[in-house]
C-alpha cells in the first residue's frame, strides 16, 4: 500500500493543527494575520500529498483491474463502498458548518451592538472631560494665588496651595522648564515630574495645556499646565504644572471601552475577509476530510483484500510447483483458519514431493542402471506399451536391425514399417504375438535387407501390470545369421570332404581301366570299333578328370589352407589381377575405379586373390546379353559404427541373379551355370568371413549384377581385427 499508515496520522496532525489556529484566530485578527498563511500552506501541503497517494493507490487499482489480478475486483466495490460511507456525511456536516459560520460571522456585527459601543465610549469621553475640565479651573486657581511670589517663597505657597487641594504633585517652573519649586504627597520624591518640551511649547503658545499622561509608578495622570500671571510687564513667567490621579475604576473601565471599541472597529473592518478565509479554511478541511476519508478507504479495502491477494499468490506458487510457500497468520478468525489450512496444504504437499523425488530418484538409479546393462547386451531389446507402441530400444538392436529405433519411439509396428520396409517380417512377427494373450513365445525371423540376409531368433513376454502403468510387451532378439551360417559351413565342409573322399577313390581305377581298354582294343577292333571305343574311352577319361577337379573343389571348400595375413594395398591388388583379364576371349571391357585416399588393410594376398578371381570369372561367364558387356571393379573407403571400412565391388551389366535364388547365392552348390560345382561364391563367403569382413550380393537398378566386399582398416597393429577374428 503507498504510504502506509503514517501519512494518515500525519495529516490527522495537521488538521487538528489547523483547527486550533483557526479556533485561535477567531479571538484575534492579529493573531489570525500571522498565522494564515501558515495555515493555508500546511493545507495546501496535506491535500497534495493526500491528493498524489491516491493518484497512486488509483492507479495501481486499475492496473490490477487490467490484468485481473485477483482480490483487484473486490478491493474496488469496497473502495467505493467505502468512499460513498465516508463522503456522504462530511458533506452534510461541510454544508451546515457553512451557514452556522456565515451567519455567526453576521451576528457579531449586529448596529445595535456597534451603537451601543459608541454610546459607551462617548459616555466615558464626557465623564473623563468634565474631570478635566475641573482640575483645570482648580489649577488656574492656584496658579492666580502665586501671582507676585517671589521665587523664595513659591516652596511655602505651593505646600499651603496643596493642603488645601486634590493634586498629588505642584511644581512651578521658569518658562525654560527649570523647576522653582515643588510639593507632592509622595515623600519619597527626590525630583519632581517635568513636562516634556512639547508640553512647553504648548503652553508657551496658547497659555495651558491639559492631557491624560501614564506615569511610572504613578498610573495614568492627568497633567495640568498653566502660565502664572506676572505684575511686571517685563517680568520672567512663570508655569505651574499640576498632577492629578485618575481613579483605578475609572482607569478601568476607560481602557475597556476603548480596548473593545477598537477591537470591534478591526472585525468590523475584516468582516467580508473572514468570512471568505473562514469558508476558504473549512473547505480545505473538508478537502483533507475527504482525502483522507478516500485514502482509508485504500488502506482499509486493501488491508481487507490483502489476505486474498496473498491467498491468490500462493495458489499460483502451488500451482507452479513452489510447495514451500507459507502465509504469514493472520489472527484465529476465519480468514486466519483459511490461512492456517493453506499452510497446512503446503506442508503436506512439499513432503509428498519430497516423498515423489525420492522415488523418482531411485527410478531413475534403476533405469540407469537397466539402461547400463541393455548397453551393454550383445542381444537386441524393445519394449512395447500396451498400445503396442514402441516404448524403448538399446542399441544392439539398432546395430543388428542397421536402422536407428530411437526417431520411432512411439509409433506402432505397422508404421516401423513404412520408415523401414526391410523390418516388413519382423513388425509382422511382433505384431502377430503383441495381439496375443500368451505370455511367453519364441519365433525365428528371417530379413532381407541391403546388408543380405538375416536370421533372428526372438523371445517375447508379457511386462507386468502396474497401479500406474498398464502391461507391455519385452522382445528381445538375436543376430543368429553367423551361427547359423557356420553350422551350415560346418555341415558342408562335411559333405564335401566325404564326397571328396567317396568319389576320388574309385576314380582312379575308372581311368586306368579305360585307358587299358583303349590300349588293349583300340588296335585290335576294325575301323568303325575302333572309332566307338576311341570316343567312349575318350569321354570317359574326360569325365575322371571332370569329377577330378570337382573333387579337388570339394577338397579345397573343405579344407582352407592356412592364412598368412600381412599389410595389404587393396588397389595394388586389384590392379594385378584386372591385368589379368583385360584382354579376355570374349571381348569384354575390363575396367576399375580406385579410391586414391584408400587405407590398407589386413589380408592374405593368395586369398584375396583368389576371391577376385572368383567374381570376375563369374562375371565373365555371366549369361550374354545385347548390349556390349563390361565388368568394373571399384574401391573406397566407407565409415560404419565401428571404424573403418575398404569395400571392394566387382559389378557387370549383365542379366543379374535371378530373385528367386538371390538370397542363396552364396550357398554351396547354388548356381546358375550349365556347368560348375556351384562353390566359387560359396569359397567367396568363407574367405571373406575368414578375414572377418562381410560380402553381399544385389542386383543394379539398371541391368546386372553386383557383388559388395568390406573389410575392416587396417589398424596400428599389424594383424589385429583380422588375426583376432582368425584366432577366435
Amino acid at each position: 500500500m503507498a504510504g502506509g499508515l503514517w501519512p494518515v496520522v500525519g495529516l490527522a496532525v495537521l488538521m487538528l493543527i489547523s483547527l486550533k489556529l483557526m479556533s485561535d484566530a477567531t479571538e484575534s485578527s492579529a493573531s489570525f494575520g500571522q498565522i494564515y498563511s501558515l495555515l493555508l500552506l500546511a493545507n495546501i501541503f496535506g491535500l497534495v500529498v493526500l491528493a498524489a497517494l491516491i493518484a497512486v493507490n488509483l492507479y495501481d487499482l486499475l492496473r490490477r483491474l487490467r490484468y485481473g489480478v485477483a482480490g483487484s475486483r473486490l478491493t474496488a466495490r469496497m473502495v467505493v463502498m467505502f468512499v460513498i460511507l465516508a463522503v456522504t456525511p462530511v458533506l452534510l456536516v461541510y454544508y451546515f458548518s457553512l451557514q452556522f459560520l456565515h451567519r455567526g460571522i453576521e451576528s457579531w456585527f449586529d448596529v445595535r451592538v456597534e451603537k451601543a459601543l459608541d454610546d459607551a465610549l462617548e459616555l466615558s469621553r464626557t465623564a473623563l472631560g468634565m474631570r478635566m475640565g475641573e482640575v483645570r479651573r482648580e489649577t488656574e486657581l492656584m496658579a492666580s494665588k502665586l501671582v507676585g511670589v517671589s521665587d523664595d517663597l513659591a516652596a511655602l505657597h505651593l505646600d499651603e496651595l496643596h493642603q488645601h487641594s486634590s493634586p498629588s504633585e505642584l511644581t512651578l517652573l521658569s518658562a525654560q522648564g527649570h523647576i522653582i519649586a515643588s510639593s507632592t504627597v509622595d515623600t519619597t520624591t527626590i525630583l519632581p515630574n517635568q513636562p516634556s518640551d512639547t508640553v512647553l511649547l504648548h503652553v508657551r503658545r496658547s497659555g495651558s495645556y491639559i492631557g491624560l499622561d501614564p506615569l511610572t509608578n504613578a498610573g495614568l495622570q492627568i497633567r495640568v499646565v498653566v502660565t502664572v500671571p506676572e505684575l511686571a510687564p517685563m517680568g520672567e513667567s512663570r508655569v505651574l504644572q499640576a498632577l492629578f490621579p485618575v481613579t483605578e475604576r475609572m482607569d478601568q473601565l476607560a481602557g475597556s471601552v476603548q480596548s473593545a471599541f477598537a477591537h470591534y472597529r478591526e472585525l468590523a473592518y475584516l468582516r467580508q475577509p473572514l468570512k471568505n478565509t473562514f469558508t476558504l479554511t473549512l473547505s480545505m478541511v473538508l478537502l483533507l476530510s475527504l482525502l483522507s476519508a478516500v485514502w482509508a478507504a485504500f488502506f482499509s479495502a486493501r488491508r481487507l483484500a490483502a489476505p486474498i491477494l496473498d491467498l491468490a499468490e500462493g495458489t499460483r506458487a502451488v500451482a507452479q510447483g513452489d510447495y514451500e510457500t507459507q502465509l504469514p497468520a493472520m489472527g484465529r478468525d476465519e480468514m486466519g483458519f483459511l490461512v492456517q489450512s493453506f499452510n497446512e496444504m503446503t506442508r503436506k504437499l512439499a513432503g509428498a514431493r519430497d516423498t515423489a523425488r525420492r522415488s523418482q530418484r531411485e527410478l531413475e538409479e534403476q533405469h540407469t542402471y537397466l539402461e547400463a546393462v541393455l548397453a551393454r547386451l550383445s542381444s537386441g531389446v524393445v519394449t512395447f506399451d500396451h498400445e503396442h507402441r514402441l516404448h524403448t530400444s538399446n542399441d544392439a538392436a539398432n546395430q543388428i536391425l542397421g536402422v536407428n529405433l530411437g526417431n520411432q519411439i512411439g509409433r506402432r509396428p505397422t508404421e516401423i514399417t513404412e520408415h523401414y520396409p526391410s523390418l516388413t517380417a519382423l513388425t509382422d512377427a511382433f505384431q502377430r504375438h503383441l495381439g496375443r494373450s500368451a505370455a511367453d513365445w519364441r519365433e525365428e525371423v528371417r530379413l532381407f535387407g541391403p546388408g543380405g540376409r538375416q536370421e533372428l531368433m526372438c523371445r517375447g513376454t508379457q511386462l507386468t501390470g502396474t497401479a500406474y502403468a498398464r502391461p507391455g510387451h519385452v522382445i528381445v532378439f538375436d543376430d543368429v545369421t553367423a551361427l547359423i551360417q557356420a553350422q551350415k559351413d560346418a555341415a558342408w565342409s562335411e559333405v564335401a570332404r566325404r564326397l571328396a573322399h567317396e568319389i576320388k577313390n574309385p576314380l582312379t581305377p575308372i581311368r586306368l581301366s579305360a585307358e587299358r581298354l583303349r590300349h588293349k582294343y583300340l588296335r585290335k577292333m576294325e575301323e568303325k570299333d575302333r572309332e566307338v571305343l576311341d570316343r567312349l574311352t575318350h569321354t570317359i577319361v574326360q569325365q575322371v578328370e571332370s569329377m577330378k577337379e570337382m573333387v579337388d573343389a570339394f577338397s579345397s571348400y573343405a579344407r582352407s589352407p592356412r592364412m598368412e595375413p600381412q599389410r595389404t594395398d587393396a588397389n595394388r591388388l586389384v590392379t594385378e589381377v584386372l591385368d589379368l583379364y583385360r584382354y579376355n576371349k570374349q571381348g569384354i571391357r575390363v575396367e576399375s575405379r580406385l579410391d586414391s585416399d584408400l587405407p590398407p588393410m589386413e589380408a592374405d594376398p593368395g586369398r584375396m586373390r583368389q576371391i577376385l578371381h572368383n567374381l570376375i570369372k563369374n562375371a565373365l561367364e555371366a549369361p550374354e546379353t545385347e548390349r556390349p558387356r563390361m565388368v568394373t571393379v571399384s574401391t573406397q573407403c566407407v565409415h560404419g559404427h565401428h571404424g573403418r571400412y575398404v569395400e571392394i565391388c566387382v559389378e557387370d551389366n549383365g542379366q543379374g541373379f535371378p530373385p528367386d535364388i538371390l538370397e542363396q547365392v552364396f550357398d554351396p552348390y547354388v548356381t546358375t551355370k550349365t556347368r560348375g560345382s556351384g562353390l566359387g561364391l560359396a569359397i567367396v563367403k568363407k574367405i571373406v568371413d575368414e578375414h572377418a569382413g562381410m560380402v553381399s550380393a544385389e542386383n543394379k537398378p539398371d541391368h546386372g549384377a553386383k557383388v559388395r566386399l568390406r573389410f575392416p582398416a587396417a589398424a596400428g597393429e599389424a594383424g589385429g581385427p583380422m588375426r583376432k577374428a582368425q584366432e577366435a
